[in-house]
């Protein structure tokens, strides 16, 4: 029996489409996000005709649907797809297309096009699409224009299958097919009969062996500790910014690796070795605060360090590395340098997961990593308490009492500039199992609720942390609420502008700081929010806030607006950075 859609029989265009969109539903595709346009007709209306087996969602804005379909990729690690009409349409998505090359996530963006003989003739809304995002896709190329013909139905799923893997292996990151299409772009005849293929198309022939499984590499043989780690007393394990698919594991591995060698684990606030602290007893959270005390810093410093994925975001560990030159060595199964300082670094390219790691006691006592965990503690103590006595309402309280009241495995993503930086110094070590998200390929403000909002979408109620400019650049996210299903709580810290300018030295030239930096917006996000219908709250006290966040609604978007003093945060972290460890000494 004949089993292809009835639509795609209306004309080639949506037979090809047909081809592209049943072969992704056969790969495990379950997201498609459409930005509405014309030239991508075909296949809006193929993705439509696949639903609910993916799910198509149709967002307004290019770069807000982006990076939507970049928080669904990191939620749900795999691929979603990007659908945009021709034009500037696709030029939206680039910001996305950077940090899901930088930060590894599984992008597959659809670039509708006009066909060759309309190109360089300024026939409307069309620009050069070919290599559109540079160097930045896994893979790119442009697909032949749409035939019946049986053999390049068969090209058509092969690329497809082909662009799926290479958005998931041996990296994962972006794979950009640009997709011509001739008149007509409606389901209408176009002229030529597809009868034949009636006799000649047999659909579970041409889509048997397309498994429904995610690519992967060929698993690594178990990698032997190094003989030259086993004897090294004063070593250390970064762990850096990452975003796991399976954390417990991660951590799991990175505690046994530190217990063999006995070496401390200097933990990223977005590493998730924070979220499940009682597995690692060696967990230094506190060491871009023990770093700025420079006679600890010079006494804790290391001779090898392992460092397990990126650098974390501490300017006083990269600048405390660079200084003491370790010998290092970086894990991470990528292709990529991850060691932006230059070192004397091996990279090992495979997964902290992939260490044999042998469970005997080494013949040393460590004396340096006792010293290690003693600071720690001293340092801890002094940040909680001092952080417990705070009543007023400060930008850097947030991040420390925000990690010690959420509900068990909440998904928090976390914005760039300041709230980063926050959870780097204060996140308490905690055993919640919360799953911390970020863009921290690019390190930009772009699309920052839509990110969460894609985060967020399906799954577990979940909470975004941002300062007020990282909302406002996103705004249009907003329209995303009535695609949404789940709930997003974003704690907004509105010290209106940009808190993170405060800390460099050019805010002590005013002007031109304030109106170039600083760049105050002065926006009343009741109204903002009441535009949107998004819920709105201010928070007036730590005690509301806590009461707030556990436990979460099931559904909506909501603002908790937490208002602070710019200047004030700043002078504070100046005034306060420098002394937790500063009476320390070992």
């Amino acid at each position: 029996m004949f089993d292809l859609m009835p639509i795609a029989f209306r004309n080639v265009n949506q037979l090809w489409a047909y081809i592209l969109t049943e072969t992704l539903k056969r790969l495990g595709l379950t997201c498609a996000i459409i930005c509405p346009g014309s030239r991508s007709t075909p296949l809006a209306v193929a993705f439509a005709q696949q639903v609910p087996e993916i799910e198509a969602i149709s967002i307004l804005d290019e770069r807000s649907a982006a990076f939507f379909a970049l928080g669904q990729a990191q939620a749900t690690g795999r691929a979603v797809v990007l659908v945009c009409t021709s034009g500037t349409a696709g030029a939206n998505f680039y910001s996305a297309v950077i940090e899901a090359s930088y930060s590894r996530v599984p992008l597959l963006i659809l670039t509708t096009d006009r066909p060759p003989e309309l190109r360089d003739c300024h026939s409307g809304q069309t620009v050069d699409q070919l290599r559109l995002y540079g160097n930045y896709p896994n893979w790119q190329t442009e697909l032949a224009l749409p035939s019946a013909d049986l053999g390049m139905l068969a090209y058509l799923r092969q690329m497809v299958i082909h662009s799926w893997e290479r958005a998931q292996t041996p990296t994962k990151g972006p794979v950009h097919l640009n997709i011509p299409f001739r008149d007509p772009l409606a389901p209408l005849p176009d002229g030529i009969d597809l009868s034949y293929l009636r006799s000649q198309f047999q659909p579970e022939d041409f889509f048997a062996g397309i498994a429904s499984t995610t690519p992967f590499p060929m698993p690594y043989a178990p990698f032997p500790i190094l003989q030259e780690w086993k004897e090294c007393d004063r070593g250390i394990i970064i762990a850096g910014v990452a975003q796991p698919s399976q954390p417990e594991e991660y951590c799991r591995a990175i505690a046994h690796l530190s217990q063999t060698l006995k070496w401390p684990v200097l933990a990223e606030g977005l590493s998730p070795v924070r979220n499940y602290a009682e597995l690692n007893p060696y967990l230094i959270s506190t060491y871009d605060l023990i770093l700025r005390n420079q006679q600890l810093a010079k006494q804790l410093a290391p001779e090898m360090v392992i460092q397990v994925g990126e650098m974390p975001t501490s300017k006083e560990l990269r600048t405390w590395i660079d200084a003491t030159q370790p010998r290092r060595w970086v894990i991470d199964p990528s292709d990529q340098n991850l060691d932006p300082l230059h070192g004397r670094t091996t990279h090992l390219r495979i997964s902290v997961e992939d260490i044999k790691v042998e469970q005997r006691n080494l013949s040393f006592s460590s004396d340096y990593l006792q010293q290690w965990c003693d600071v720690e503690a001293k340092v801890r103590f002094a940040v909680d308490q001092t952080m417990g006595k705070i009543n007023e309402i400060i930008e850097s309280k947030a991040a420390w009492l925000i990690s010690q009241i959420l509900p068990p495995g909440t998904p928090l993503f976390l914005a760039n500039s300041m709230p980063v930086r926050d959870v780097e110094y204060f996140w308490k070590p905690n055993n919640l199992g919360v799953r911390s998200h970020f863009n921290r390929g690019a390190n930009g403000i772009d699309g920052t609720l839509s990110t969460a909002l894609g985060i967020a979408h399906r799954q577990q109620s979940s909470v975004m942390l941002t300062g007020d400019l990282a909302l406002l650049h996103d705004t249009n996210g907003f329209l995303i609420r009535n695609k949404f299903v789940g709930h997003l709580t974003i704690v907004l810290i509105n010290n209106n502008g940009g808190g993170i300018f405060e800390m460099l030295p050019i805010a002590k030239f005013d002007p031109p700081f304030e109106e170039f930096f600083g760049t105050p917006q002065n926006i009343d996000f009741a109204q903002l929010c009441a535009t949107y219908n998004v819920e709105h709250e201010l928070i007036t006290s730590w005690q509301q806030l806590q009461q707030r966040l556990n436990p979460l609604p099931a559904n909506g978007i909501r603002v908790l607006e937490v208002q602070t003093n710019r200047k004030a945060d700043a002078k504070w972290r100046q005034d306060n950075l420098k002394n937790f460890a500063a009476d320390i000494d070992i």
